[in-house]
């Protein structure tokens, strides 16, 4: 079993990966001492596939827990969902002793984190992601929220959570499309951050995308390193942290005006492509370089093109309430060599239209 550790002080919490790990949960709890019980939420297709082998790794250490389900999917992430937990939660006595478990992906591990920040003014919670994006990403960090008609992730809070149980083993049980959305967000941690990283994954694509255990292990626990590490030297995204958005800000607009059906893993690895475009055409990237991490995205499978029916300028329009611009002016994280990245407002409307495609 691999073990980090998130250093935020008196909020510092564990990130634990093992294959087999989901149902050895509740002896980690039980060890860890965080509740007294525990309410898992779930969306209802990961509480079909998981949510009963959670349960009973905790009911077999004798802790009390419940299971709470929402519909699946991005649709679920407002404030209505938010609203229909909190009452559930308050329906079954749950108090301050008590823990939320958040079992699913990145969906679920923002709501839940959401409602266990704004609940009783703030309970614990853990995480138990079961994508490898959420794996790799969403499960770290303490970023909660939900999407507003007005844009993606506009309402939330920074919350942490008490420790985070990634099982490998779970991601051979999920659909390709969910393989894949996590793997842009892998991508993501090469070009920002580690250039012998970005190698090793193209020298072993192939094992990765077969799950071979101890390179999907090594790949989730250097993914994490990374992410903690940013995270402790800027827990609240005022300068560093912002680098975790490379691809974001134009993926984001890709996946609102797509109404969401693109999935946020292909919505990025658009964006990537994309803003590399405009990191080319300020001079900054070589061509050589943006081909080299399109080739990368390409090789796992990954879409690089946005497509020609998505309105230009309904995505244009949707950066400037990205809840990252200040003054309506949008910040692109742009390469200027693959692991080194800036951060940069100086971009005109004809490099992004030329972005977009």
């Amino acid at each position: 079993m691999k073990q980090l550790q998130v250093g935020l002080e008196d909020r510092a919490y564990p990130i634990l990966i093992r294959e087999g790990l989901l149902s050895e949960v509740g002896e980690e709890l039980k060890l860890r001492k965080i509740a007294k019980r525990y309410i898992i939420i779930a969306d209802d297709h990961v509480a079909e596939l998981f949510g009963g082998q959670l349960v009973e790794s905790l009911r077999k250490v004798n802790i009390p827990v419940d299971l709470l389900t929402f519909p699946r999917g991005e649709a679920s992430k407002n404030l209505t969902t938010i609203g229909r937990l909190i009452s559930a939660l308050a329906q079954l006595g749950v108090d301050r002793q008590d823990a939320l478990i958040a079992l699913g992906g990145g969906v679920t591990g923002d709501i839940t984190g959401f409602a266990a920040a704004i609940y009783m003014r703030g309970i614990p919670f853990v995480q138990v992601p079961t994508t490898l994006l959420a794996q790799v990403d969403s499960s770290v960090g303490g970023k909660t929220g939900v999407d507003i008609p007005e844009g993606k992730n506009l309402v939330g809070c920074f919350y942490q959570p008490q420790a985070v149980f990634i099982d490998t083993l779970v991601l051979g049980q999920l659909p390709r499309e969910e393989l894949l959305n996590g793997l842009a967000e892998v991508v993501k941690y090469g070009v920002i951050n580690d250039l012998d990283f970005f190698n090793f994954l193209l020298s072993n694509q192939k094992d990765i995308l077969a799950l071979e255990p101890a390179i999907v292990e090594a790949v989730i626990a250097h993914c994490c390193t990374i992410k903690a590490r940013v995270v402790e030297a800027d827990e609240r995204e005022a300068d560093l942290r912002r680098i975790l958005n490379y691809g974001h800000t134009l993926g984001h607009a890709v996946e609102a005006a797509s109404n969401f059906t693109i999935p946020h893993g292909m919505a990025i690895s658009m964006g990537m492509v994309a803003v590399n475009t405009i990191a080319m055409g300020k001079g900054l990237l070589a061509a050589e370089k943006a081909q080299r991490i399109k080739d990368a995205l390409q090789g796992f499978g990954l879409p690089v093109a946005i497509p020609p029916e998505l309105d230009r300028c309904q995505m244009t329009e949707l950066l400037k309430s990205d809840k990252k611009s200040v003054g309506g002016r949008p910040f692109f994280v742009l390469p200027i060599q693959i692991g080194k990245v800036i951060i940069s407002d100086e971009v005109d409307d004809a490099l992004i239209a030329r972005a977009f495609g």
